[in-house]
């Protein structure tokens, strides 16, 4: 559990996303992640003759785009480690390792020893029987 926290954290702080918002007044119409936000039509259109010098009307309508820029660089640098960090890598590698050396031995210390002589069968003397 604790390792899919880690991967979704490194995972969102990498990435890189843009938010487009579309604004109507004060008003939010619209908003996106992955593409262009859609406008809400009330925009003042661009006059097509590039000769014609018209002072445009101040639009009701703005646009605002806000963009989250990840973490690029990842890579540590382990140029300069220090001999308490060397120690501790060591440490921790030589008890890991240690840890399992003896689980796959399957020790039974009665292994060598003869059951015990049977005498008389006590079940069988008192009549109880396990069912």
């Amino acid at each position: 559990m604790l390792s899919v926290a880690m991967a979704t954290l490194v995972l969102f702080t990498t990435m890189s996303f843009t938010l487009d918002m579309h604004y109507c007044g004060e008003t939010l119409v619209d908003f996106s992640l992955a593409q262009n936000a859609h406008t809400c039509g009330m925009e003042i259109p661009q006059s097509e003759n590039d000769c014609e010098t018209v002072v445009p009307e101040q639009s009701c309508c703005s646009d605002k785009q806000i963009v989250v820029e990840g973490q690029d660089n990842l890579k540590l640098s382990f140029d300069k480690v220090s001999f308490e960090q060397q120690a501790f890598v060591a440490t921790f590698f030589y008890t890991y390792i240690n840890l399992f050396e003896d689980l796959d031995k399957n020790i039974v210390p009665f292994r060598n020893y003869n059951p015990p002589f049977l005498i008389r069968d006590i079940q069988k003397l008192h009549e109880t029987y396990l069912i």
